[in-house]
């Protein structure tokens, strides 16, 4: 395997490399397996059975069934001969009630990709998440302490523990790399920020966050997996970003792409924390997930961008604009029927 990834990044072209993608289902599993095939690479992607399967099977790929949480299912679903296990998936609930489901999957599921991966001497290209680095004072990069491990907020302590999960692979041999987006915007996505654009289209958005973040495009991040796999340095960190802009930066890109004026005003930091709280005491009758959580006000009040120059340097990651990835998410939801197209301005 080691071979033939150095001779792709030489330019020669290897045998068709083999890939299994957990999270295949999902945003951005969805931008990696459209990347790899394009690459000419041979793909299993793994799915739940209750998954929905209608846009992986645009895609010639192998579907293995299985998940990540049970171990049995997985060795099972991951072929004998590959050569990169990508591990996408993850859950990225921010509600507190899902916490058990979560370390379920973050660090428990890593941990069984990792042992799967090391039993079929695959190399493991691991999307992590600029949460692993907690709440930072300021534009950081991969130098910068893992905060997560001790935050409250859960996502970023699963997040960090399964990023143990892989260093505790590499001292058993395995040969890692983790990489670690900030916000993903981009085409596949139904149901991240793409609900900012659906809610803008129809006139239905609410108050705008007082945050900032960096922002990164679906497709650029999936080849930077595909450039992680061919020449990033076991162990390491990769940063991808790029794009930093406020969140009203963000709507007011969205109104233009809908064609539609945005009127939303910025939200106080303190009217958003206290409206999670009441929004989490009605959860608690109503045992549905709230639109606002203690841990997504308090994303949506902070700043927090970082650098991505190590993944540029080393990887050769393009960052995109912010107007290109929002463009690249409307489009696309308006080639699905999602969004109706927005009318000509006259």
């Amino acid at each position: 395997m080691a071979h033939d990834l150095e001779a792709s990044a030489n330019g020669v072209s290897p045998r068709s490399r083999t890939a299994f993608v957990t999270g295949a289902t999902g945003f951005l599993g969805l931008n990696l397996v459209e990347c790899l095939i394009k690459a000419g690479w041979t793909v299993t992607a793994l799915h739940r059975a209750s998954s929905d399967t209608s846009y992986l099977t645009r895609f010639p790929c192998r579907l293995s069934e299985g998940s990540i949480e049970d171990a049995a299912s997985l060795e099972r679903a991951v072929p004998e001969a590959v050569d990169v296990v990508f591990h996408v998936a993850g859950d990225v609930s921010f509600w507190s009630r899902h916490r058990d489901r979560q370390t379920r999957t973050n660090v428990d599921g890593t941990r069984n990709v990792v042992a799967a991966a090391l039993r079929r001497g695959a190399k493991l290209v691991h999307t992590s998440s600029t949460a692993v680095y907690g709440f930072q004072p300021g534009p950081f990069d991969e130098t910068a302490a893992h905060l997560g491990k001790s935050s409250w907020f859960h996502y970023m302590h699963t997040k960090a523990l399964a990023e143990e999960e892989i260093r505790a692979g590499i001292a058993r041999g395995l040969q890692a790399v983790c990489l670690n987006p900030a916000n993903i915007i981009g085409r596949y996505d139904r149901h991240n920020w793409a609900r900012l654009i659906i809610l803008a289209a129809n006139g239905r958005l609410p108050s705008i966050p007082p945050g900032r973040g960096s922002f990164c495009h679906a497709t650029e991040v999936a080849r930077a997996h595909i450039a992680a796999a061919e020449r990033g340095r076991c162990g390491e960190n990769y940063i991808l970003a790029g794009a930093d802009a406020s969140f009203a930066e963000v709507i007011r890109t969205i109104g233009e792409l809908v064609r539609r004026p945005v009127r939303s005003k910025v939200a106080r930091p303190r009217f958003l924390r206290t409206a999670s709280r009441i929004l989490g005491l009605v959860s608690l009758i109503t045992r549905r997930e709230p639109l606002l959580t203690p841990e997504s006000a308090a994303f949506l009040c902070a700043d927090l961008t970082c650098r991505s120059n190590k993944a540029e340097r080393e990887l050769g990651y393009s960052p995109s604009s912010l107007r290109t990835m929002l463009q690249d998410c409307h489009h696309w939801l308006v080639e699905e029927g999602i969004l109706k197209q927005p009318a000509s301005s006259t």
